[in-house]
């Protein structure tokens, strides 16, 4: 398994982008939980212009094996959400670091405990 080293990850196993000057970050799900999800076959995202809430559930994934929450790594108001994987949901576990990535949010608030790549390859090991 290999994590970008540029993106943050929380413990729920989504990652988050550094925002860009306009204060936007881009959020989708590891490579591991794609890989424990199994095949996804749909994606419920928020709706552009919803607010999210840090460690709150956003949406859901569902794969041949289950359906998880997907919880949004900080607060803020979604901007943009990936049609591509709304429309072909496998995105998720082909590419989840670039094509599969879920949504965007402008950030307003971001809680301490977001992972580096090495802690969260870590936390995921274990």
């Amino acid at each position: 398994m290999s994590n970008p080293q540029q993106l943050r990850y929380s413990k729920e196993h989504e990652w988050l982008s550094a925002a860009g000057e306009d204060g936007v970050s881009t959020i989708g799900i590891t490579e591991f939980a794609a890989n424990a999800l199994g095949d996804v076959v749909y994606v419920q995202l928020p709706d552009v212009g919803s607010t999210v809430t840090a460690g709150e559930t956003c949406g859901e994934l569902e794969s041949t094996k289950s359906v998880s929450d997907l919880y949004s790594p900080v607060s803020g108001e979604v901007t943009e959400i990936n049609e591509d994987v709304v429309n072909d949901p496998a995105l998720v576990n082909s590419a989840p670091f670039e094509g599969g990535w879920l949504f965007k949010v402008r950030v307003t608030g971001e809680p301490e405990e977001l992972l580096s790549a090495d802690a969260y390859t870590a936390f995921a090991e274990n």
